[in-house]
């Protein structure tokens, strides 16, 4: 974290980690390591065993013909390195124009695109390594394993090429890219729960009124990504409140305030450098601690289809059905506790975390806004704001109904406002707003 105090060693391996999994360069590289280490490892093993030797399941050739072959496996590799690198590029820019700029993540974090280039440009590496220990006599054998590892890696990388064309059709497929987006925002809300299972509820403390308190202000600007209860706990003195003025997931500008503390510590200055290592600000917004960012990207996706430039209803709805997926298991969730209880009369208070309405409003608002002009996602949206609400009815959440129901009463006062609507279009709108969804068949079974 520039331009503040060095975060825990468990914080930043979980931040390493995540953009190790962000990274086009990391992951090859270490398969390129390897691939300098297996030409060393094949030469000292040919040399240990001499090139006369009846190794099985080796091939064997004179010297010349295994120059021709790891020259012109090395010029392939390179040169179709450079088509996939081409290929990668396009299916950004698709990403990009098509649904959004935030979901260029997706395809930057394929784990099979970082591993086909890392795996091209490590073949590269290996057979040039591998052409310096065959002899210049032509007539002379061929160091039997490392041509034999030359071959197999070549048939193993072009059936990866195959393997990532074939992944990368489907990966721009609209209906996989909302749902990777949905999965892994999935992921982050089950993590996000078995967190908070760890964590004991208190009661909220307030200073005492004109009691001193000292703030702690943000060292840079950024994206908060990570801000353990676990870590802000440990980092204060024994009797302390704190409160987070912020959340993962929001932006906070250098020298606004990032935490509150009271009473104020008798060494205030190791206690600031201690909290504001605890959050991590970063400087573009992740999903590692964020099912927000999942919402956002899914909307971005969904508006983007609804511009004139594009005019895709059928994504749109297909958007809101996986919003609806994420919302079903969020709102049946345990909210993360605002009042956090640490050891010796710690407390953490987490006032500005997201509620279940907001949650609601961030992922139907815009949606809902836009829908008007295209009855058919005006429809699942609709469908889907009722299908939550009988889900948090029968699960036993029915403080989130009004929230939902607010959503069906904007939008279809909206979509009597719409200007060229059909009088019947309206009304079946209305009726899938309401009990009486012509599309509704429960209770109703064949021959009744």
């Amino acid at each position: 974290m520039s331009g503040g105090p060095r975060p825990p060693l468990p914080m930043r391996l979980a931040a390493a980690a995540y953009r190790f999994r962000e990274s086009l360069f990391l992951l090859p590289a270490l398969i390129v390591l390897g691939g300098i280490g297996l030409a060393e490892a094949a030469g000292a093993v040919d040399r240990a065993m001499g090139r006369e030797a009846g190794i099985p399941l080796t091939l064997t050739m004179h010297s010349s013909t295994a120059t021709w072959l790891l020259s012109t496996v090395a010029g392939a590799m390179i040169t179709t390195a450079g088509v996939v690198f081409s290929l990668t590029v396009v299916s950004l820019q698709l990403a990009s124009s098509q649904f959004s700029p935030r979901v260029m993540r997706s395809f930057i974090r394929d784990r099979l695109s970082q591993v086909v280039i890392g795996l091209l440009i490590a073949t590269f590496v290996y057979c040039v390594l591998i052409l310096r220990q065959v002899d210049a006599e032509t007539a002379g054998p061929a160091p039997r394993v490392s041509v034999t590892l030359a071959v197999l890696l070549t048939v193993v990388t072009v059936l990866l090429i195959v393997a990532h064309l074939d992944h990368l059709a489907h990966g721009l497929q609209v209906g996989e890219v909302v749902r990777s987006i949905t999965g892994e925002g999935e992921e982050v809300l089950a993590a996000a729960l078995r967190a908070s299972r760890t964590e004991r509820p208190a009661g909220a403390r307030t200073p005492h009124e004109g009691g001193p308190v000292l703030t702690v202000p943000a060292p840079r600007d950024g994206w908060v990504t990570q801000a353990p209860g676990d870590r802000m706990l440990a980092a204060l003195p024994a009797g302390t409140t704190v409160r987070l003025e912020t959340r993962p997931g929001a932006y906070i500008h250098e020298g606004e305030p990032l935490v509150t503390l009271w009473p104020v510590p008798t060494e205030p200055d190791a206690v600031v450098r201690r909290l504001s290592a605890t959050v991590l600000i970063a400087d573009t917004r992740t999903m590692q601690y964020d099912v927000d960012f999942a919402l956002r990207q899914l909307v971005d996706i969904g508006l983007r289809a609804l511009s004139s430039a594009i005019n895709d209803p059928t994504t749109a709805v297909e958007v809101t059905l996986r919003v609806g997926s994420l919302l079903r298991r969020l709102l049946v969730a345990d909210a993360p506790v605002e009042a956090v209880a640490g050891p010796a009369g710690r407390l953490l208070l987490r006032p500005w975390q997201l509620s279940p309405e907001e949650y609601v409003g961030h992922g139907f608002d815009q949606l809902r806004q836009a829908a008007p002009a295209q009855p058919q996602v005006a429809a699942a949206l609709l469908r889907v704001l009722r299908m939550l609400i009988a889900h948090v009815e029968a699960a036993g959440r029915p403080e989130h109904v009004p929230a939902l129901r607010r959503q069906i009463e904007l939008l279809l006062d909206a979509l009597r406002a719409a200007p060229g609507l059909h009088l019947a279009d309206l009304a079946r709108l209305e009726a899938i707003g309401t009990d009486a969804d012509p599309a509704d068949h429960s209770g109703r079974w064949p021959g009744t």
